[in-house]
């Protein structure tokens, strides 16, 4: 990646990188070597999660705790970092192998999403705490002044839980029936086991989150008519 590239990105960005390597090393894809963006992923995760939560923490002073994990969540959730990614036109700045450039890798959401908490990752070790802070709030603004607690929506499986559990039903089984594709490319393959239903409800995803959600919201769209509010 050229250095007129990086200052592009960092423009983008609101941020000036003092080491410049740590940059690179996020926007490395593990399919180019070993030395790619994986710890300063898990790194920016957590420092996201983190984050995230204080702020919501401080703006929401009287709203409960599983009203502010359900904002966290739809905040930090790859949908929401890839959306981010992508308004960063993130992927032009990719360090991608031969097989994910020719399969559209700076196109996929989950490489998209882990790159920028890689980005995250490297700003911290850049600058510290609060220049990570800053930028963070910086990228996530207009979607932190659109949180609201009185919508805030529990997810599918929350949701056929506590559907279930209203009924005195038992609570629902997930399955992984398999896992298909190359590693950086997974699909997975599970099954919902539910009370009131003839038999399981299958779906897929990138991943058995993914996958159990997708799951759950069939069962609700059977058990429940009108249960279309599909993440």
């Amino acid at each position: 990646m050229s250095n007129t590239s990086i200052d592009r990105l960092q423009r983008r960005l609101n941020y000036q990188f003092k080491d410049i390597a740590l940059a690179r090393q996020a926007l490395t894809h593990r399919s180019v070597s070993s030395q790619n963006n994986e710890r300063l992923e898990f790194l920016g995760d957590a420092i996201l999660g983190f984050v995230i939560a204080e702020e919501l923490y401080r703006r929401f002073p009287q709203a409960q705790e599983g009203v502010l994990s359900r904002l966290r969540a739809s905040l930090v959730k790859g949908a929401t970092l890839a959306e981010i990614a992508r308004e960063l036109e993130l992927g032009d700045y990719l360090i991608l192998g031969s097989g994910e450039l020719k399969s559209g890798g700076f196109r996929r959401e989950s490489i998209l999403a882990c790159a920028l908490e890689a980005l995250i990752g490297a700003v911290y070790l850049d600058s510290g705490e609060a220049r990570c802070r800053e930028l963070l709030l910086f990228l996530f603004d207009k979607r932190l002044r659109q949180a609201n607690p009185d919508t805030a929506e529990k997810d599918p499986k929350t949701r056929l839980q506590e559907f279930l559990q209203a009924r005195g039903a038992a609570l629902p089984q997930y399955e992984l029936l398999k896992i298909e594709g190359e590693h950086h490319a997974q699909v997975f393959f599970v099954q919902c086991h539910a009370e009131g239903l003839d038999e399981p409800v299958s779906a897929q995803g990138s991943n058995r989150r993914k996958a159990e959600q997708k799951a759950a919201q069939k069962v609700l769209e059977l058990l429940l008519p009108g249960a279309n509010q599909s993440k």
